[in-house]
């Protein structure tokens, strides 16, 4: 692997700590207390190019490598999660590089274009009551009628839920086959019998929209099917494969906005006389803390490497979500603690750090999830049979 940055890569990653900087850090306090990201952000993201990362130019994006979009979900990770789960995870990882990957040219053609600049929203919807770590127990029913698909089900924990123009959901086609009856379709919001609520009392990704989707007879054309029917299933673990490497590199962003809080922190906070940062104890845990985030980075790194050429596993992406996930857990607990009473209230970011990082620990696959995939590749044996 190569650890030097091409210039594009480098061009991007400054492009999005600046634009973030400028245009999104001095409104994150009052979003997060209204619980909305305003729409305007999303379109001068569009504006700079920053919302179809990894979209090929022909449909109006950057065609950025994985390591390229590994930086910019590390810039939105470092600066605001609700951001960042909205776009470099749902609308780039979830939504665009499915329907680039697997979508007809048509498709690609209608639907791109618009996602890129900002036109449009997209969401994800696989996870239901009863079917989240096991994604082939999904209930949610297709049903072909007179050329149309007809649609019934139920969806949970889906993000930009309450705000997407478009949504690519899972549901079972044939109710015989357990991971081949499962199918991806593309429905769009005002189709008749689709409905979202959207779900307020989370802990953290406090602007973020985590919603309920409801399908009532939904009836679409034949022809928005994503892939081939049956083969839905094996396309959502794709994808969600992609937004577990997202995950992974935004946690390395969170570790990192962790390290520059508790530097300038303790630079500036004085006690019996002195500031904090010439304590043993502070320098030993902002210390554990950069050598945590540099080995997250380069295990992001190397899954990016492997992806560019074609050669990850799902056991390379687990290993670099994993221990990216626990390692920003741990930095934003000890940065919490760092900054003593102030790391309790939101004066500094730390606080939503915190709460924000419990998220990623379960999307894409909750910690133990990813400690199975890695088992099972090691041993041979699944454990969840």
């Amino acid at each position: 692997m190569d650890f030097e940055l091409n210039e594009q890569q480098k061009m991007v990653r400054q492009l999005a700590r600046d634009f973030l900087e400028r245009e999104v850090v001095p409104i994150i306090k009052d979003s997060e207390r209204d619980r909305r990201i305003p729409r305007t952000v999303i379109e001068n993201l569009a504006s700079v190019g920053l919302l179809g990362g990894m979209v090929n130019e022909e449909y109006g994006g950057i065609g950025l490598d994985y390591i390229g979009h590994a930086l910019l979900s590390e810039e939105f990770g470092r600066v605001w999660w609700s951001l960042c789960i909205t776009v470099p995870i749902v609308q780039t990882a979830l939504i665009e590089m499915t329907i680039q990957n697997w979508g007809s040219e048509e498709q690609r053609q209608r639907y791109l274009p618009r996602l890129v600049n900002g036109e449009l929203l997209g969401t994800f919807a696989t996870v239901e009551p009863n079917a989240g770590s096991d994604a082939a127990a999904i209930e949610a029913s297709a049903v072909l009628d007179q050329g149309q698909w007809v649609l019934n089900g139920n969806k949970i924990w889906i993000t930009n839920g309450t705000t997407a123009d478009i949504a690519l959901i899972t549901a079972r086609t044939d109710t015989k086959k357990k991971g081949q009856g499962v199918t991806l379709f593309l429905i769009e919001k005002d189709t008749p019998g689709f409905a979202s609520k959207r779900i307020t009392n989370t802990t953290g990704l406090r602007a973020a929209s985590e919603a309920e989707l409801s399908l009532t007879d939904c009836r679409i054309p034949e022809d928005n099917v994503i892939g081939e029917i049956g083969q839905g299933l094996s396309i959502a673990l794709s994808s969600i494969d992609n937004a577990r490497f997202t995950i992974a590199a935004a946690c390395v962003g969170t570790a990192q906005g962790c390290i520059d809080a508790c530097v300038q922190y303790s630079r500036e906070r004085k006690q019996f006389g002195k500031p904090i940062a010439s304590f043993q104890l502070v320098q030993e845990t902002i210390t554990n803390m950069i050598v945590e985030s540099e080995a997250a980075r380069y295990l992001v790194y190397r899954a990016g490497d492997l992806k560019n050429k074609g050669l990850a596993t799902p056991r390379d992406t687990s290993i670099a979500k994993y221990y990216a996930s626990e390692a920003a857990l741990r930095a934003a607990t000890n940065a919490v603690r760092l900054h003593g009473a102030y790391g309790y209230c939101d004066d500094y970011p730390v606080e939503r750090y915190l709460r924000d990082i419990m998220g990623p620990i379960v999307f894409g696959g909750t910690a133990e999830i990813q400690k199975l995939i890695i088992a099972r590749d090691a041993l041979g044996i699944g454990a969840f049979i």
